[in-house]
């Protein structure tokens, strides 16, 4: 990639591992010329936070409550609120505006008040979700995918980097990988190896999306 600096904001809902997995290529070069300029959660207890604040990453917490408060009987108006105000965090809060946004096991689902304006501004939005392409859409992906190999013989699940659209995990795959499912593994155990994958996706995915900016 050419030498200009490229800016990451982060959002996460969970434990932050694909978050680590960022830092650590920032770090290393795997990522080169980047860095994560803001992380942002919906859980104040996501310990992605503790990551982000271990690698002096500023964080924002931003969360639905509030606007279902203020909405009791409109869960749609308090979803469009919120996202909104996700928008305006990213693009006109104090952090550096970002060249690309990364899902990383953020759990909530965006809707085109968040998408618009993130797209008016030029702005690339990826996903990582433990599915392959058109498979597990939603919710407990590696659970669902488990489940089917051990009830319909399902032989493999995977993981994929894709873009973000308003239909959930349906958008153009960046860079996928396929995982076997294996006769009677434990759903831990698949978990853990559909986890050891997402880290280097999230990075190569993340790598490949930047690498096409720096060609424009």
């Amino acid at each position: 990639m050419p030498d200009r600096q490229y800016n990451l904001t982060v959002l996460i809902s969970g434990n932050g591992s694909n978050l680590q997995a960022l830092i650590d290529a920032c770090a290393s070069g795997a990522l080169p010329n980047t860095r994560i300029t803001h992380v942002i959660s919906n859980r104040i207890k996501a310990y992605g936070l503790e990551r982000a604040a271990k690698a002096s990453i500023p964080t924002t917490y931003h969360n639905l409550k509030s606007y279902k408060d203020k909405h009791p009987n409109a869960l749609d108006t308090a979803r469009e609120e919120y996202d909104a105000e996700l928008a305006k965090i990213i693009l006109e809060g104090q952090h550096p505006r970002p060249d690309l946004i990364v899902c990383a096991g953020w759990m909530h689902i965006v809707t085109p008040s968040f998408l618009s304006p993130i797209a008016a501004a030029g702005i690339k939005i990826i996903n990582l979700h433990p599915a392959l392409p058109g498979e597990f859409a939603g919710a407990h992906a590696i659970d669902r995918a488990w489940k089917a190999g051990q009830e319909e013989e399902l032989k493999r699940t995977g993981v994929m980097i894709h873009e973000v659209i308003a239909e959930v995990d349906a958008g153009d795959a960046i860079v996928t990988q396929e995982v076997e499912l294996r006769e009677g593994e434990s759903l831990d155990a698949l978990e853990e190896r559909i986890h050891a994958v997402e880290h280097g996706l999230i990075v190569e995915g993340a790598r490949r999306v930047l690498e096409g900016l720096g060609k424009k």
